[in-house]
């Protein structure tokens, strides 16, 4: 179009409007609803529910609570399974006398057994000192994943097993445990406050971040608690599977084991005594060993990874406490100055009966009541 032709049009139009022409007969550019596809767009959505989308996000952060205490339950299960295992087919191991002579010579295995199951009792005392510094400087959920690689460091030590892998990899397992626990016990506990916060998100004292009322998370404590130790027994079980598909078909019979024993039950200390110090019908070749202890470094690694990845942080980063606010020697008087508290007072009975309930159970259940009234009897009943 030219210029004089668009001067024309111009003219015209504004001739039409002097002579009262309709507005709404003039060509209009562009689109006429887009003022109103923009108000409809910018206005508010009536399909949208605050409040039920508000239920949907605690729900999802509810769920999210119980896959933390659930993968932390499982990552604690199978770090004591392949624990309780290996150490259990390693003492086996190291008691037949023939393995010891014809794999380790006179290197002494049975001695380091016993400084290596020293290391492990004995070393969580002192960790009462550090294991407040540890769990503030690193976190809750760090501690749990540095003591799994504990554990699974003493895994790894059994490649080679010699003095000085065996016994300082034993110690760090004892330095670790406290820490461990200790960790998983805040975990679990700070999910269980957690879980109450998303539950009672309408609360007064949940929205301003108060304090809860006293009790008030003791319900969800006590099911998330028994969800742990749920998991946490079956480790249990988990740590006979070594025995059962690897170990067993090497072992001799109990007639064999058992043919020197002549005194047990209540008269027992300590190992039994005549015990056949050969209980292996033949020696496990070393690939073999191999490739069992791959299989729980691997079991091992997988609980590591469940840790790490699966488990949420137990503090906000606002909630975390600065190291530097607390002072170093307030750090080494907190374990004390827990005991202020007198339900921690009265505690302190049942940590004394759960230690030697253990002890009895690994004697004289385990010991008397399965080796002597099951197999011993049915042993010289047969024989």
């Amino acid at each position: 179009m030219s210029y004089d032709g668009l001067e024309t049009d111009t003219n015209r139009y504004r001739e039409a409007g002097q002579n009262g022409m309709a507005t709404a007969e003039l060509p209009v550019m562009g689109f006429p609803d887009d003022d109103a596809q923009i108000d409809d767009f910018m206005g508010p959505n009536q399909d949208y529910n605050e409040e039920e989308e508000e239920r949907k996000y605690f729900r999802r952060k509810r769920l999210a609570v119980v896959k933390n205490v659930i993968c932390a339950s499982l990552g604690i299960m199978l770090t004591y399974g392949v624990y309780l295992g290996l150490l259990q087919m390693q003492l086996i191991l190291h008691y037949d006398e023939t393995y010891r002579e014809v794999k380790y010579g006179n290197m002494g295995l049975e001695d380091i057994d016993k400084k290596m199951l020293m290391g492990i009792n004995v070393t969580p005392i002192v960790a009462l000192l550090y294991t407040p510094v540890l769990i503030r400087f690193l976190g809750t959920k760090w501690m749990m994943f540095l003591a799994i690689g504990i554990y699974s460091l003493f895994v790894s030590t059994n490649y080679w097993e010699r003095y000085y892998t065996l016994v300082p990899s034993a110690v760090a397992i004892g330095a670790a445990i406290v820490p461990l626990w200790a960790s998983v016990g805040n975990y679990i506990t700070r999910m269980a406050q957690k879980y109450y916060e998303y539950v009672n998100y309408k609360d007064q004292n949940v929205q301003q971040q108060k304090r809860p009322p006293r009790g008030s998370c003791h319900k969800y404590i006590i099911i998330f608690q028994s969800m742990f130790y749920f998991f946490f027994n079956l480790s249990f079980v988990f740590a006979e599977l070594p025995m059962v598909f690897f170990l067993d078909s090497y072992l001799y019979k109990y007639n064999h084991t058992l043919h020197n024993v002549k005194h047990c039950g209540t008269d027992a200390r300590g190992m039994i005594e005549g015990l056949n110090k050969t209980v292996l019908m033949k020696l496990p070749q070393s690939i073999s060993l191999i490739v069992v202890e791959s299989v729980l470094m691997g079991v091992a690694f997988i609980a590591m990874l469940m840790i790490l990845i699966l488990c949420g942080p137990a503090y906000r980063p606002t909630e975390e406490i600065d190291l530097r606010s607390i002072g170093w020697g307030n750090i080494f008087q907190l374990p004390f100055k827990h005991m202020r508290d007198y339900r921690l007072r009265h505690l302190f009975p049942f940590f004394i009966y759960s230690g030697f309930e253990v002890l009895f159970a690994c004697t004289g259940f385990a010991l008397v009541s399965e080796l002597c009234c099951c197999h011993l009897k049915y042993f010289i009943l047969t024989g």
